[in-house]
């Protein structure tokens, strides 16, 4: 069964999917494959790997021992195409749509497509929208991209309408890796709402309340990261909250 299939089936039965972000990068070597043995085990759906920069030469080394010890699906976050590799179950095909800089709109994804053809990997398309998280995150600087302030609801809606009408299979909602605040409720019920299409919801989740609370206004994916990489017990947690008809009385 195709990842994205897989995906929406767990959505279905259990309110939503619990994603754990893992970077591969020579910062976390120790640890990663300890995330992943302790997300093998914590109900976690599927393992997003990525990062915005990767500091060395060892990335597919990594990516291919993460794939070794996994139980669950591998789903590529891609931050460049030098992060590509045959390891992956799948990729998130993305396009920064909140943003105006091309290349990270149509560019990087010109180039990815025939390399991603060669290795025949599953490509989820997705709509990347990076929502104002309360400080300067990662990703906007190394996109060149501002986020959408988080109290312009319209604006947001428009953008994830405009990625399920030009045909994404979902949409991204994304406040930054670390971010001092997550996604707001109101504004993931609003997209909820509008769209017809899966909501992948991040950056900011520093608790199993808060991806709670997320779920239950619509979300259908939460990721988390950083507070994973302070605290691996978590991951039972959220995942717990955030499988909410597994849990229902």
């Amino acid at each position: 069964m195709l990842v994205f299939s897989k995906l929406t089936k767990i959505i279905n039965k259990k309110g939503a999917a619990y994603i754990v972000l893992i970077d591969p990068d020579k910062k976390n070597s120790g640890s990663i494959i300890e995330k992943v043995e302790k997300a093998n085990i914590s109900s976690v759906d599927a393992l997003f790997i990525g990062g915005s920069l990767i500091m060395d030469n060892e990335l597919n080394k990594r990516v291919k021992e993460i794939k070794l010890f996994s139980k669950i699906p591998l789903i590529l976050f891609p931050g460049g195409v030098g992060q590509l590799n045959k390891h992956y179950d799948a990729m998130l095909f993305m396009s920064l749509i909140s943003g105006r800089n091309p290349h990270y709109l149509i560019g990087e994804q010109v180039i990815t497509a025939p390399l991603v053809k060669d290795l025949n990997i599953e490509t989820i398309s997705t709509g990347y929208i990076l929502i104002e998280g309360g400080s300067c995150s990662t990703v906007e600087f190394m996109s060149g991209t501002r986020p959408i302030p988080r109290n312009k609801i319209d604006v947001i809606i428009s953008h994830a309408l405009a990625g399920q009408y030009l045909g994404m299979k979902m949409i991204y909602l994304e406040s930054g890796s670390g971010a001092e605040l997550p996604i707001s409720v109101e504004v993931v019920l609003a997209i909820k709402e509008t769209l017809d299409i899966p909501i992948i919801v991040g950056g900011g989740i520093k608790s199993p309340e808060v991806a709670h609370k997320l779920v239950k206004a619509g979300a259908s994916l939460v990721v988390t990261g950083s507070i994973i990489e302070k605290d691996q017990n978590l991951m039972n947690e959220i995942a717990h909250a955030v499988h909410w008809k597994n849990n229902a009385c």
